[in-house]
């Protein structure tokens, strides 16, 4: 079962007119996104929990299993960066972890087609 998520109306009109983009909208590996996008609860900005994941996060999760913890930034295709620790919501990560809260957990697959669970630690929001 997924948990549920919320996305501020202002992160979905961005996203969903990116994923309609004649470059993003045949993508079959988006499907994920769109489908998280089409069930979550949306809010305005001013109504959103501080402890929601949306772009722009600097967020702390660990994978149950083992423990590992991760630190990474939320951010569009175009300001992802391994290094700089940004993944892209357009990413499985990205959008696994997009609308989450503080203490929720969520299976996705990761890179070698591992399922794995994982939990959200804590979520800082990006400045004003």
């Amino acid at each position: 079962m997924k948990p549920e998520i919320i996305i501020s109306s202002t992160d979905l009109e961005r996203l969903e007119g990116m994923l309609h983009a004649p470059n993003a909208r045949s993508r079959s590996d988006l499907d994920g996104l769109r489908d998280e996008l089409a069930r979550a609860d949306v809010r305005e900005a001013e109504d959103m929990p501080a402890d929601v994941i949306t772009m722009g996060s600097a967020v702390r999760f660990c994978e149950e299993l083992s423990g590992r913890e991760y630190a990474l930034t939320l951010v569009y295709p175009h300001e992802a960066s391994q290094d700089g620790g940004k993944v892209s919501v357009f990413s499985p990560a990205g959008s696994a972890l997009l609308g989450l809260s503080t203490g929720q957990s969520i299976d996705w697959m990761g890179p070698e087609g591992k399922a794995i669970r994982i939990r959200v630690m804590a979520v800082e929001q990006p400045a004003a």
